[in-house]
Order: structure tokens, then sequence, then C-alpha cells
């Protein structure tokens, strides 16, 4: 596992090839992955974690296995310290975000507080 970056956020192994591979598919390399906070969801916030061809004034952007990861300067002091990973396996499938700066989350996990 990589060191966090100039975002504040560190991208597995795992959740960069799948990531990679993901963008591979869709033929493109203009392609990043986007990980923002955004008011809502149960607990306040809510993550998203998307694929953007958008360069946003102030990104934060680091590139992990080929994958450039995209943080914007409003959700960089939200996430800072985090971990994107990702897992295929029998109980869970899909990327993950482990975030310490979170003091509470809802019982679906795409939102914090």
């Amino acid at each position: 596992m990589t060191a966090p970056s100039t975002t504040g956020v560190t991208l597995t192994d795992a959740a960069a090839a799948k990531a990679k591979a993901l963008i591979d598919q869709e033929g493109r390399d203009d392609l990043r992955l986007r990980i923002a906070v955004q008011p809502g969801g149960c607990s306040g916030l809510r993550y998203q974690l998307f694929f953007d061809d958008r360069e946003l004034d102030g990104d934060n952007v680091t590139e992990f296995g080929g994958v450039k990861l995209a943080v914007d300067r409003m959700s960089a002091p939200y996430l800072d310290g985090s971990t994107i990973d990702y897992a295929d396996t029998i109980e869970a499938q899909g990327f993950t975000i482990d975030n310490p700066n979170a003091t509470s989350t809802c019982a679906c996990g795409d939102s914090f507080h």
C-alpha cells in the first residue's frame, strides 16, 4: 500500500487495479477517479466516487498504479488520511472508503459526520 499523497488520500493497489480496468474498458485515457464530499445522506455528508474527465481549479491529483486520483479543495479537509480500497469477496464487493475523520457513519456506509 502506498503512503498518503498530496491528495491526502491513499488508493490501495486493489482499488487502483480495479479503477484502471474500468477506465481501460471505456477506452479513454482522459478519465480520472474523483472522490468528493457533498452535503446529504443520513449522517450529514456523503461520499461521491466517480470517473471524471474534468480538471477543477484547486484539484489535488496523485497517480496510483496508472490511475489519477483527484480531490477537490473543498473536499480535501474531510478526506485527509482516508484510504480507498476495493473488495471482491463473497461478503463484500465494491469500493470502500476508510476515513479517520468520520466521527460517525450511517448503517449503509455512504454518509458520515
